[in-house]
């Protein structure tokens, strides 16, 4: 670990240690709606981040949501806390069987998928959950050229050689923890021992390895999906197209990819430092964003908004003491930004989250 900023971030994490309880469950709900909103978001989920506040949060499904999609992200959150309870116990391994429990908890059930060949040809075929792939998968880069992944065939003995070489090399400590999350990733990656959700699991079993080692969690930001793959595909290029190579990667081999990790995590534990230090009115977090409102009005009315629910322009002119038009306007940016949501009973829904 050799990321100055990561580091320095790492060392201010460990200075605030222990969290008080409260800030444990700031940053916990906080992590929760982020990380199911990006992990999901990334792989096509629909849900906006509002909405899945209120489903994972609250049990509320509002406006126009697809029941698959909201199905997925109940599982998804039910696959993280499977991951926290696991990675809380030290002294048990990382197993095989444990991963594939994973993919069935977000799976759910086995589901088949339909497609449309050149010349109009229909296929179909069955998406096992909790089992590895029977049939070849690939991914078309964004340069045109297909890249394969390990072979059915060849998938049971790389995750067994994947799993006992987690085991082995987190007991003797030659890498460190974030290291030994970034390189997982990329092997498990150049598996891809699912026919699908193999994305998910990775990013859950990145911060599986982090929290097992008393490390903050982090999100892979779904807007920054290309900034990801990209990293992955230059990696790629270095390491080779062997499958078999890229599931034995060194660290060394890899470097795109742990440069953007580093970089990353770095970011993500830094503004959690400042998510549970930092106290203003005006400073709220949004998706992993820390945003400054320059006006104490946004604060302000956002604040109000938190208390009463029902709040309506006369209310807010007379607690804030601005102009109806002013306070319009306001509501108006917050809306656009989906910082916040009006129900049609008139309900106010926020969903950026105070520094105090």
């Amino acid at each position: 670990m050799e990321n100055k900023k990561l580091q320095s971030a790492i060392e201010q994490w460990e200075k605030l240690q222990p969290l008080s309880e409260n800030n444990r469950d700031r940053l916990s709900r906080r992590f929760t709606i982020d990380f199911n909103y990006n992990s999901n978001h990334i792989e096509g989920n629909t849900l906006t981040y509002g909405q899945t506040e209120l489903l994972l949060l609250f049990g509320k499904v509002v406006g126009e949501a697809n029941f698959r999609d909201c199905e997925e992200m109940k599982a998804s959150n039910v696959g993280l806390q499977m991951m926290l309870v696991e990675s809380s116990d030290k002294q048990l391994p990382l197993t095989q069987n444990f991963i594939r429990t994973l993919h069935r908890t977000l799976l759910r059930e086995d589901y088949t998928v339909y497609r449309t060949l050149p010349g109009g040809v229909q296929t179909s075929y069955v998406i096992h959950a909790g089992q590895y792939k029977t049939r070849p998968n690939s991914v078309i880069t964004r340069y045109g050229d297909r890249f394969e992944y390990a072979s059915p065939e060849e998938t049971p003995a790389l995750m067994a050689d994947l799993v006992d070489w987690y085991n082995q090399t987190e007991q003797e400590g030659k890498l460190s923890p974030i290291d030994l999350a970034i390189l997982f990733h990329y092997r498990y990656i150049r598996i891809h021992p699912f026919e699908d959700g193999n994305g998910r699991i990775a990013r859950l079993m990145v911060n599986y390895i982090l929290s097992r080692h008393g490390y903050p969690m982090i999100v892979v930001r779904s807007r920054l999906k290309q900034e990801y793959l990209e990293a992955l595909h230059r990696a790629d290029l270095i390491v080779g197209a062997s499958p078999a190579d890229g599931a034995h990667a060194s660290l060394k081999a890899i470097r795109p990819f742990h440069k953007y990790m580093t970089n990353l995590i770095a970011k993500e534990v830094t503004n959690d430092v400042l998510f549970v230090t930092e106290k203003a009115e005006n400073i709220w977090w949004y998706d992993g964003e820390r945003i400054v409102f320059r006006t104490p009005s946004y604060g302000k009315i956002l604040h109000e908004l938190r208390i009463e629910s029902k709040a309506t322009l006369a209310y807010l002119q007379t607690e804030i003491g601005i102009n109806r038009s002013a306070i319009q306007k306001i509501l108006q940016n917050l809306q656009e930004k989906g910082y916040i949501e009006r129900d049609a009973d008139g309900t106010w829904r926020v969903f950026i989250t105070p520094s105090m």
